[in-house]
Order: C-alpha cells, then sequence, then structure tokens
C-alpha cells in the first residue's frame, strides 16, 4: 500500500480536505468503537491541534509531513493531562503528569494524537484480552482476538482509524498483533528510541515502536522518535533513515531462516507451507538461503518469561496505591497493600508478579533468575555468529492462527507459547519487523544490532517478491 501520510500531506496541502474534517471523521469512527479499541478519546486535544494545522495552510504557510496526521497511542505512554490507565482499575483514574518523549517528539513534528488505545494490562498478555475495557476484537473477524499486547493499535491501523500508531515490544506485542491484523509492525533496536513516558513492563527488553500500512510510514514514524534522550541512558544516537537507501536490496546476497521452528511440531500446516514457498520465492531472486540453528521454542519462552516475570515484579512494586492508583483501605498497612493489589490487578498480571517473585526470592535466584541471565548471554552470542553468515534472518511471526477470544484466558501456557517466535529476537534487541506478507500471520524480518535500515530494506524486497 502506498504511504497514507504522503497521501493526507499532500491532500491537506492542496486543500483537498481540510485537517478539522480529516481529523473529525476519524473520531467519529474511534468514538463507535466497535472493536474494543479504544480507552479514551483524545477529542478536545486533537480538534484544537487540527485548527492550528488549518489556520497555518489557510495563510498560505507550508506544513511539515507530519503535521495533520491523525495517530493513536497504546494506552502505557504519559501524555500531559490525559489519562493513562495501562487497561488496569489501579490507574483507571490515572492522569499523566507529563508527557513520554517519543510522543513528543511526534506532537513536536504536528502529529494529531486521537485516542489512548486498548491493550493487555501493563502489557501482559498475548491477545488483548487482559483489558478492563473488553477484549479487542480482530480487525478481520471479531471473533477472533486482536492479538497483544498492543492489540487496539493494531486494529485502529488495520481499520483505517488511525495512520499510524505507537505500539509497545517487550516480547512481541507489536509485531504479533501487526500479524493477526495484517499491517506491519517495528521493533527497532534497542535503545534506539527512548522509553522515559512508557509504562515499564521488562526494562531490558521494552521497545518502543510504530505500526502502520507501509513500509514508508514506519520509516517516517521512526526516524522522527529515534535519538539519545538524557531522560533514557539506554537511548544511543541514529542515523535518519533515506527513502533512496531502502528501496534497492541488491547488495543483499544471503539470509537465514531457523530450521526448529519450522521444524516444530507446534507450527500449524497452513503456516509451515507458506512460509517454506516464501523462502522458494527468495532463492529463485538469487539469494542464497541458509538453514540455522537456535535454541528450541520452550528454552526461549522460559528464558524470556523468567526475566520478563522478575523485572515486571521489580517495576510494579511501586503500585501500591500509596503513590499512584486506587487505593483500597485495610485495617493495617500491609492489609492496605494487600487489598489494593489484590483488587485491582488483573489475574494474569498478578500470576507474572508472584512468578517473578519467585524466581528472584533465596533459594531460587541462583537456580533461575541466573540461569536466564546466562541463557541470553547464549542467545546474544548465537545471533552474532548467525550475523556472521547470513545479513537478514527470516523468520514466521507465530506458529499458530489468531485464537478465539476467550481461548487464550483458558490457558495461559498456551498464550505464552505463542511468543516462541518473537521473543528470542526481544532477548538479543534485535531490530525486527512484521509484514503482513508470507503467510496467514505475516513474516518477521531481522538484523543484527543498530541495522534498522537493512530490515526495511528486506521488507521493500519483500514487498514484490512473494
Amino acid at each position: 500500500m502506498e504511504s497514507q501520510i504522503h497521501k493526507i500531506h499532500h491532500q491537506l496541502m492542496n486543500q483537498e480536505i481540510t485537517c478539522k474534517q480529516l481529523i473529525q471523521e476519524k473520531l467519529d469512527v474511534l468514538k463507535l468503537n466497535t472493536h474494543n479499541t479504544v480507552n479514551s478519546l483524545l477529542d478536545s486535544m486533537a480538534l484544537e491541534l487540527a485548527s492550528k494545522v488549518d489556520e497555518k495552510i489557510n495563510n498560505g504557510e507550508k506544513i511539515g509531513l507530519l503535521e495533520g496526521i491523525p495517530f493513536g497511542i497504546k494506552d502505557v505512554y504519559m501524555v500531559q493531562g490525559t489519562y493513562t490507565t495501562a487497561s488496569s482499575y489501579l490507574l483507571k483514574n490515572y492522569k499523566s503528569p507529563y508527557t513520554a518523549t517519543a510522543i513528543q517528539k511526534l506532537l513536536d513534528a504536528g502529529a494529531i494524537p486521537l485516542a489512548k488505545e486498548n491493550c493487555d494490562s501493563f502489557g501482559h498478555g498475548s491477545s488483548s484480552e487482559n483489558t478492563i475495557f473488553g477484549a479487542v476484537k480482530n480487525a478481520h473477524n471479531p471473533e477472533l482476538v486482536g492479538g497483544g499486547s498492543s492489540g487496539g493499535s493494531a486494529v485502529n491501523v488495520a481499520k483505517g482509524h488511525t495512520v499510524f500508531s505507537i505500539g509497545g515490544d517487550t516480547g512481541g506485542s507489536i509485531r504479533q498483533p501487526a500479524g493477526y491484523n495484517h499491517v506491519f509492525g517495528f521493533k527497532p533496536t534497542y535503545g534506539r528510541i527512548s522509553r522515559f513516558g512508557l509504562m515499564a513492563y521488562a526494562s531490558s527488553t521494552d521497545c518502543v515502536g510504530p505500526i502502520a500500512k507501509s513500509i514508508e510510514d514506519i520509516r517516517i514514524v521512526l526516524n522522527i522518535m529515534s535519538g539519545k534522550d538524557v531522560k533514557d541512558q539506554t537511548t544511543y544516537s541514529s542515523e535518519t533513515i533515506l527513502q533512496e537507501n531502502i528501496l534497492n536490496a541488491d547488495d543483499i546476497k544471503t539470509i537465514g531462516y531457523f530450521k526448529n521452528f519450522i521444524e516444530s511440531d507446534a507450527i500449524v500446516p497452513e503456516i509451515k507451507s507458506a512460509f517454506l514457498a516464501s523462502i522458494e520465492k527468495i532463492k529463485a531472486k538469487g539469494i542464497v538461503v541458509k538453514a540455522l540453528d537456535f535454541f528450541e521454542a520452550d528454552t526461549l519462552v522460559s528464558t524470556y518469561y523468567t526475566l520478563a516475570m522478575a523485572e515486571t515484579a521489580s517495576n510494579l512494586s511501586r503500585l501500591d496505591g500509596t503513590n499512584y492508583g486506587n487505593r483500597i483501605e485495610g485495617d493495617t498497612l500491609k492489609d492496605t497493600y494487600a487489598i489494593t493489589r489484590s483488587e485491582n490487578l488483573s489475574e494474569e498480571t498478578k500470576r507474572r508478579i508472584v512468578g517473578g517473585n519467585q524466581v528472584l526470592s533465596q533459594g531460587f535466584s541462583d537456580e533461575i533468575y541466573l540461569k536466564g541471565l546466562n541463557l541470553r548471554d547464549q542467545i546474544s552470542e548465537n545471533f552474532e555468529k548467525d550475523f556472521q553468515d547470513v545479513e537478514i534472518i527470516v523468520s514466521p511471526v507465530t506458529p499458530g492462527l489468531p485464537p478465539k477470544i476467550g481461548d487464550s484466558l483458558k490457558d495461559p501456557l498456551a498464550m505464552y507459547l505463542s511468543d516462541a517466535y518473537t521473543v528470542g529476537f526481544s532477548l538479543g534487541q534485535l531490530p525486527t519487523l512484521t509484514i503482513p506478507q508470507g503467510t496467514a500471520t505475516g513474516l518477521q524480518i531481522t538484523a543484527a544490532k543498530n541495522n534498522d535500515e537493512l530490515v526495511l530494506k528486506f521488507a521493500n524486497f519483500l514487498k514484490d517478491t512473494i
């Protein structure tokens, strides 16, 4: 699909539409909330910003490429003065006192936020069902889940309710819902975009990233949000990715895929056969394809959830109703903490906190947590070795198809295993893009750290190949 950002920019500049008209049309559709994608509308802010864009255009002034472009924000990002609930009872009435760096950069570029979008509570889930606002419905079949945890963001983009949305990816939470809803979803190299103002889930793998309908729109939004931030010491300076640099992939000669992903009993035949057919199309273009060895899916999932649960138990310990959230009084201070957290946190969030505290506790940390850290190092070393042999790794996004709403809640283990093909790249902190091609839930394209441009370049190649 062509760039929606460029298209709308030209329409605004040529005065084929007004910004206020565009924004009002999007707000009207979002207000219906037919797919449970919206936690709160930012209508007053959006219309006020739209009026300013129209005023500039009417005065004959030029506007930036992102000025007047409507976008959505996963409800785990701070936007000053707006509700930021993380789809939880605990923060249902919490208003942000400041704005996240990545979102502020978009606002500074003139983009217009329309809504805070539904997601799994605190990012805990792979289906966007663990939310107080009702399960997000898949854009193409409302009986199926929208994917998680950035389900509302992916569905809004797929339905055309937003031009792009900003999700958050810890273990696949942008890439998996993008695959379920047939759009592009990008997890950049860890540290490329500031995490300041994003509610922390697992700090060592949390990434800010865009969801859109075209590679070009992903590139534009990625460039705006990228850069070093003094408020996030994990960030680094990165070069702007130019459009002309990603249009020709002739210099890519070798790619790889993990054969154990494809030989796994977990992968459904439909996805396996489609993936292998895509590989054959790539080979037919003269690219060398290598089958690579990698860790088994069970090991990847176990390692990821061990570390992620430990980090979220630590990060969420501050949410006790004293400084943040809906406080429920008990007979004693200890009772107050216990009741506040028990009544306000979802079952999945409590499951992850309990699991995290378990692996960090005395007698278990050496046996479980430190082993997880060691495995993460081994996974990173495996990637370094692989990227000496190949330039790109291609993989399915998920081993299975989107489940029906309700099924994931009955079987948490199955939900965890649905992340089997995404979590490894998170542990490696690698740039990875879901494209809506190749299988029923898309393909993932991954490159070595800081090679985000190469990922987008190969995605453009695949757009015309498979």
